[in-house]
């Protein structure tokens, strides 16, 4: 039987296995495709499946911005490894992905990996599969937000591409979007104002800082200031507002925005892994087990 590209193609979106891999399994069944996907299963999917349990905490942060700088997407991809987060062909996946997410507007990751990935013929799901079978390692699309620009800039920043920043300013200029996207890189503030702090996160710092003043023996009415003290002293470091300005640390963020006559209505920052439970790999215990099992 005469195996097509059409058939090739098939096989690939269902198993995400490379076009060789696929065409040999459609060879070996004969033209069967479910055979062929039943082969594909044993081999390079079942390949993947198998990576899919290891860690993938290292990787890139990747971004897709607009023609006319409306909107952007920001994306996370990780890999086991930070050599293959260098690797062209990963770097490429990352990116092609973040456009998908700006033309498509997925809702959310299962959905993304369903689209057809920008530039390319096949899923995104299939092209992770097809990357994962050739670097040898888990691939993984963890998040991603796209941002439509509601104020008059998008700053952008990206510290390599571990961290990527996203500001939505109202006011000010381009220069100033980037600045506060660039502190906020460094900063990592929780939210922008005081007023946007999570109540569960105030209450727990509100115990754990009045539990701290009582340890002190002073008397309620100064244990009580003392704790109010603190709480400011708590908001001011979480909150871009009340953060020194990284370029100018005499001057708050808020006071920048102050004078320039702008406000941040928002922003977004991803840095890889972060959130992510690492093994922790003991060299010593691993000789030894290699020594053991020799």
């Amino acid at each position: 039987m005469t195996i097509t590209a059409s058939m090739v193609k098939e096989l690939r979106e269902r198993t995400g296995a490379g076009m060789m891999e696929c065409k040999k399994a459609l060879v070996e069944a004969g033209g069967d495709m479910e055979a062929a996907v039943e082969l594909m299963r044993k081999s390079g999917a079942a390949k993947a499946d198998k990576k899919a349990s290891r860690t993938a905490a290292e990787g890139v942060i990747a971004v897709a911005r607009s023609d006319d700088g409306r909107a952007l997407a920001l994306v996370e991809v990780n890999c086991e490894t930070d050599f293959v987060a260098k690797d062209e062909n990963f770097r490429s996946f990352a990116e092609r992905v973040a456009r998908t997410v700006l033309d498509a507007s997925p809702e959310d990751v299962t959905r993304l990996m369903a689209l057809m990935l920008a530039g390319g013929d096949q899923s995104v799901e299939a092209a992770r599969l097809d990357l994962v079978n050739k670097i040898g390692e888990n691939v993984q699309v963890r998040r991603f937000e796209r941002v439509q620009l509601q104020g008059d800039h998008l700053g952008v920043y990206l510290h390599g591409t571990r961290i990527g920043v996203v500001v939505d300013l109202e006011g000010g200029d381009e220069t100033l979007a980037r600045d506060i996207a660039m502190h906020i890189a460094a900063s990592r503030p929780m939210c922008v104002a005081e007023e946007d702090v999570p109540a569960d996160v105030l209450e727990k710092e509100k115990e754990i800082l009045t539990a701290q003043a009582q340890d002190s023996g002073k008397p309620p009415q100064i244990v009580e200031k003392m704790v109010q003290g603190r709480l400011k002293k708590f908001l001011s470091e979480v909150t871009l507002l009340g953060q020194p300005f990284v370029k100018d640390p005499d001057k708050s963020v808020g006071k920048l925005l102050k004078e320039a006559g702008a406000k941040v209505r928002r922003f977004l920052r991803f840095e890889v892994g972060e959130g992510i439970e690492k093994k922790q790999e003991n060299f010593a215990d691993e000789v030894m087990a290699q020594v053991k099992g020799g």
